[in-house]
């Protein structure tokens, strides 16, 4: 037995080098596939002591090879336009930090448990299925470091997190047609202390950490020894921006404590309220009528309004204009989106606000073959076109736009690189306002179907209001799957409450 001891740890020990070999090799094996040529020479050329530079790319397509669309980003725009291609015509390449796109509707509905998380997130190899079958579409877990729009090519570096994950990994894709779709990032307005210790909520990590968060308060706040100070902040839910998203949350959360955390944390009932912090008016896309029923709904939830500008965030209390202290123990900050620092980076032309200039056609004047849709972009002055707001229906409409306007093009012989020049464009992108909707809480919400807030139009308020905002979603969800997953967590919730489990 003793020998067969020591043969089973010899091969043992084998068989995890072998295996320690192979998995540190694989990088390189699996990316062999895209390198170019010069960088194939380059790496033959190279010392056996040297590792291998890190290179690879997707070269220019060939004539025997479809043109390539390039699209950056998974949000709204991105993915409406990457659902709508014709793959006939077009192999797709999406390059985004993230494999899924966020139904930010409802995002909110998350943090407290009404919905699960994969019923918000709708991968990317469902919404457009040639990126994971076709031979030369793909799906890169990257993010765009530059774009060189003389050559045709964006440079690219991978994405990687964790302390044990392999270094990032650059590389260079070339685009017949490339589609900047990048979003926007929440705004701080240069507040100090922002970014440090509040939370977002624009992604599902976001509402995991908000939700993890708010779970860890409670349970902290029913510890013995804890002062009725230190429990009173713990429990303090502090919301910044009266925008849809504030509000919605804001209801959410009030829902989430009239309905779980007073028969579920009994001991703690009483000290558990939320605030939400606005400068202006809440809900100001709204009219005066839907807003007052608004502030009178949420403050009969609990929720207390508070107008005042914040000035500086501390770790546990954050400090209004006025110089009075708001302490917290969860903070979530909504106040609204920009473009984010690389796309103001980017030598393109520019609109008001730092978004990427576009015609009427969504193309970017002065460069060819790149068009930029979504939050991101906005017209330029000499358009004469107002800057569109950073919504989801309007990402929406202009990826549906772009992906037909493409496949016109790709039909009329224009998809190759510079190919496109003195094509005929046809009907120019038109924007028509379909209304504004949001729940605050209890039932209730608001659906405001006017297309300015000066028009004539239908716009109403209550539990009939809520009915439509729940339906008109369940619609909008991207797949079967995930209205499927929608129906069932919202049936679920009402029978048995909401998960309050911290995992």
């Amino acid at each position: 037995m003793f020998w067969l001891r020591g043969l089973i740890r010899i091969s043992t020990s084998s068989i995890h080098k072998t295996t320690t070999i192979n998995t540190k090799s694989y990088l390189f094996t699996s990316l062999s596939h895209f390198t170019t040529a010069t960088s194939t020479s380059t790496s033959t050329s190279t010392s056996p002591t040297k590792p291998p530079e890190k290179y690879a790319g997707l070269g220019p397509t060939k004539s025997d090879e479809k043109p390539r669309v390039v699209v950056l980003g998974t949000g709204w725009a991105g993915c409406r336009l990457m659902k709508g291609i014709d793959t006939s015509i077009y192999d797709v390449v999406c390059v985004s930090p993230r494999n899924h796109m966020v139904f930010t509707p409802l995002l909110a509905s998350t943090c407290v448990g009404t919905l699960e998380f994969r019923s918000v997130a709708e991968p990317i190899g469902r919404i457009q299925p040639a990126i994971s079958r076709e031979p030369n579409s793909y799906f890169f877990l990257a993010k765009c470091t530059s774009i060189d729009t003389n050559t045709h090519q964006v440079h690219c570096e991978t994405v990687t997190d964790g302390v044990d994950a392999v270094d990032p990994w650059k590389f260079k894709v070339s685009y017949d047609k490339l589609v900047i779709a990048l979003g926007s990032e929440p705004t701080t307005f240069g507040i100090h202390g922002v970014k440090e210790h509040a939370i977002f909520l624009r992604e599902v990590y976001h509402a995991q950490e908000i939700r993890r968060k708010l779970l860890l308060n409670l349970m902290l706040s029913d510890v013995p020894g804890i002062s009725e100070e230190e429990k009173s902040r713990l429990l303090h839910c502090v919301v910044v921006g009266g925008g849809p998203t504030g509000v919605e949350f804001s209801g959410e959360l009030s829902d989430f404590i009239t309905k779980d955390v007073h028969q579920r944390y009994a001991h703690v009932k009483n000290y558990i309220h939320v605030t939400l912090i606005e400068a202006n008016e809440i809900l100001s896309s709204f009219d005066d009528r839907l807003r007052r029923y608004a502030s009178k709904q949420l403050t009969k939830s609990g929720v207390r309004l508070v107008r005042g500008i914040v000035k500086d965030v501390e770790p546990q209390k954050l400090i209004l204009n006025d110089g009075s202290e708001v302490p917290y123990g969860l903070l979530v900050w909504s106040t609204g989106v920009g473009p984010s620092p690389f796309v103001k980076s980017l030598d393109l032309p520019k609109a008001k606000g730092g978004r990427i200039g576009i015609d009427e056609w969504l193309r970017v004047p002065s460069v060819q073959d790149v068009f930029a849709i979504g939050d991101c972009s906005g017209f330029l002055e000499s358009t004469g076109k107002p800057i569109l707001p950073a919504l989801a229906q309007v990402a929406e409409r202009q990826g549906k736009y772009l992906a037909n306007h493409l496949n016109k093009i790709g039909k009329a012989g224009g998809a190759r690189a510079n190919s496109a020049k003195d094509m005929d464009f046809g009907e120019q992108f038109v924007y028509k306002h379909l209304g504004s909707m949001a729940t605050i809480g209890r039932y209730k919400a608001l659906v405001d179907l006017r297309q300015s807030k000066d028009a004539k139009g239908l716009s109403m308020a209550g539990f009939t209001s809520w009915f439509i905002w729940r339906s008109a979603y369940l619609t909008r969800v991207i797949s079967w799957r995930n209205r499927f997953y929608v129906a069932i967590n919202w049936l679920t919730t009402f029978v048995f409450g909401r998960d309050i489990s911290r995992i």
